[in-house]
């Protein structure tokens, strides 16, 4: 019997990254690359949860990786990391990263996300054909 063939995708993004992108012009940097979802998940009474936004980032590029598509612009948007009902991060895929990851022959993909003071740490991995 044979396993399907793994792809791991790993990504880090620092904070401070995140920070100077609030900074400079939080809205239209953000809203190029999280859904309206992502970004209400993404903000608390004091502001924008930065841990959270660069943990979202980190698993998105994890996820890209698995795409296998270097070369071609990413699709942020289509590409979401939201809360399951328990709590973990879950992936939603749509429009041009749905086509992606059929073409790649992925099948459900598994995304583990962390964070300290100055990084966020995001891997994902999906069975592929």
């Amino acid at each position: 019997m044979t396993m399907p063939a793994r792809r791991i995708g790993i990504d880090v993004v620092p904070l401070s990254r995140v920070r100077e992108l609030v900074a400079q012009d939080a809205e239209s940097a953000l809203r190029r690359m999280l859904s309206a979802a992502e970004l209400l998940s993404s903000s608390t009474p004091d502001g924008p949860d930065l841990a959270g936004i660069a943990g979202r980032l980190a698993a998105k590029e994890a996820v890209f990786k698995l795409f296998h598509v270097g070369g071609q612009p990413v699709p942020w948007l289509s590409t979401e990391v939201l809360k399951s009902d328990g709590g973990w991060p879950v992936v939603r895929l749509t429009g041009r990263a749905a086509r992606l990851a059929r073409e790649a022959g992925l099948g459900e993909i598994e995304i583990s996300i962390t964070h300290d003071d100055a990084y966020a740490i995001a891997v994902a991995v999906s069975a592929a054909d």
